[in-house]
């Protein structure tokens, strides 16, 4: 009912909600169109949010009456950005483009925050992309062990990001959707190297090229207009995945 009102109150049962769009690419839902959530409004996504933030709350309390606080690292993040283009579409990640199971903005980022006492500056932001494969070697070296190559070879510990101490250079980060998604999304891989993010998509050899500093909502394909960073980008991807196939043959 909280969020029912809430609805209410805010005029947002009088707005335009959802866009249908395509056909679903993959084959089991061929005849049914994606929808796309415009506007935040779903009262029980918002009921699971709040119950969400509730329940850290209380955990978050737990840890400080044991009084371990200062002997807890916290970690909250998500796996995919929110599910905005199929299964009742309960989210909308506007301005970000699309959702779960897309290689869009809206899909593949999502909040990241990290509470070290005594390591992390409270109220501190870091603009830096990172990736969930980055966990294995940074918890690693949280706990003091050594790091493990051969186990994480597509991630990087983030303790000098996190500590403010030490060099961070990664020249690129890497994502591979090689099939289609029951939420839209078709195959094809990407990169991001500083601001900028290529995506190659499979069915037809398509290349997009965003600035995402510049264009978050990846609304303007660059791709032509800069054809050596997007060739130079479009075969760091290409080796990458040569890598990835090498290793998994012969480990």
């Amino acid at each position: 009912m909280r969020f029912e009102l809430k609805r209410k109150v805010m005029g947002l049962e009088y707005v335009q909600e959802f866009l249908v769009g395509e056909h679903f690419p993959c084959e089991h839902k061929k005849n049914e169109n994606v929808v796309r959530r415009i506007v935040q409004s779903d009262p029980i996504y918002a009921a699971m949010l709040y119950n969400l933030d509730q329940n850290i709350g209380r955990l978050l309390e737990a840890v400080d009456k044991k009084g371990q606080t200062n002997n807890t690292i916290i970690i909250f993040t998500s796996d995919n950005g929110g599910l905005s283009t199929a299964e009742g579409s309960p989210t909308c990640n506007a301005p970000l483009n699309e959702g779960k199971g897309w290689m869009y903005e809206g899909g593949v980022r999502e909040p990241l925050i990290i509470k070290w006492p005594e390591v992390v500056k409270p109220g501190s932001i870091c603009n830096v992309p990172v990736v969930t494969t980055d966990f294995y070697p940074t918890f690693l070296e949280m706990a003091g062990l050594p790091l493990m190559p051969q186990q994480h070879i597509d991630g990087v510990s983030l303790i000098p990001l996190i500590s403010g101490n030490g060099k961070f250079d990664r020249e690129a980060i890497y994502w591979h959707y090689p099939h289609y998604g029951n939420q839209g999304g078709t195959p094809g891989s990407s990169i991001r190297m500083n601001e900028y993010k290529l995506i190659e998509f499979f069915e037809d050899g398509r290349l997009e090229l965003y600035n995402l500093i510049e264009d978050e909502g990846e609304k303007n394909n660059l791709a032509q207009q800069f054809p050596e960073l997007t060739l130079k980008m479009q075969k760091k991807l290409a080796d990458w995945r040569n890598r990835k196939i090498s290793y998994q043959f012969n480990k």
